[in-house]
């Protein structure tokens, strides 16, 4: 009689001992853990270990890490009319677990649907010329759009960057000539405006010169030198006229 019932209760002991023993539970650092008691939601456990009541508790973990995913190139048409492909990185984490697991079903799918969807949005919304040059708009543009979409869910988008942008070839070709055009307009100006400022040194030069006399004949002699210092030539140069008359006026009174 002690053996049988030895027998029986051996096993039930042995089962008790097993649920016990899987009601324990750990959670890492970067982990939470949803409790479920009947069905209902109970509490989020922290980090370390916990415990559940067998057979009436469950508990679903949610990691709390930054997800890193690069979404997949998408063809939209900008504002004005130009067809492109874009596509970009994005990094999210679930910020609130039980929200994470209540309210959305495959939650990382979920996100990943929202900022393609957003991403075409906000192209959309956008021209070529401001995805070419005012690139940070957009990228604050499509995260303010995912933020408002993915913050119901327990969801938090860290960051989120446009990586790469193709265009038409008949377009780039269009944006090259236009670049080429602006940097031609740029050096006409450029050498235009130096060409004016040198015109305004000369003319101030001439009249600082105009107003001495001897300036003139003084400059005629710096250039006469400096000609016969870089060219090994015979230079003939006529008498000032001044030089002259003081000539004549000497030889007068002799």
């Amino acid at each position: 009689m002690l053996s049988t019932s030895l027998f029986i209760l051996a096993p039930l002991g042995l089962g008790a001992l097993v649920l016990a023993l899987n009601s324990f539970g750990i959670n890492q650092e970067y982990e939470r853990g949803v409790v479920f008691r009947l069905g209902r939601l109970r509490a989020t456990k922290g980090p370390g270990w916990f415990w559940l009541i067998p057979l009436i508790e469950r508990v679903v973990k949610v990691d709390l890490r930054t997800i890193t995913y690069a979404l997949d190139t998408q063809e939209t048409v900008t504002r004005d009319g130009v067809a492109v492909r874009v596509n970009a990185v994005l990094w999210f984490r679930a910020s609130v677990p039980a929200d994470v697991v209540t309210t959305v079903a495959n939650w990382h799918s979920a996100v990943i649907q929202a900022a393609e969807t957003a991403m075409r949005d906000a192209i959309g919304q956008s021209d070529l010329d401001q995805m070419l040059k005012e690139r940070t708009l957009i990228n604050q543009r499509l995260l303010d759009l995912l933020i408002r979409t993915c913050e119901r869910w327990g969801v938090a988008i860290d960051a989120v960057e446009i990586k790469d942008l193709d265009i038409p070839q008949q377009m780039q070709r269009a944006i090259a000539k236009e670049a080429e055009a602006i940097r031609e307009k740029r050096a006409r100006i450029i050498k235009a405006e130096g060409e004016q400022e040198a015109a305004r040194t000369l003319a101030d030069a001439a009249a600082v010169i105009g107003g001495t006399p001897g300036a003139l004949e003084l400059r005629r002699l710096q250039t006469l030198t400096e000609i016969g210092v870089e060219h090994n030539s015979t230079i003939i140069a006529m008498f000032p006229t001044e030089l002259l008359e003081a000539a004549k006026k000497l030889g007068a009174a002799v």
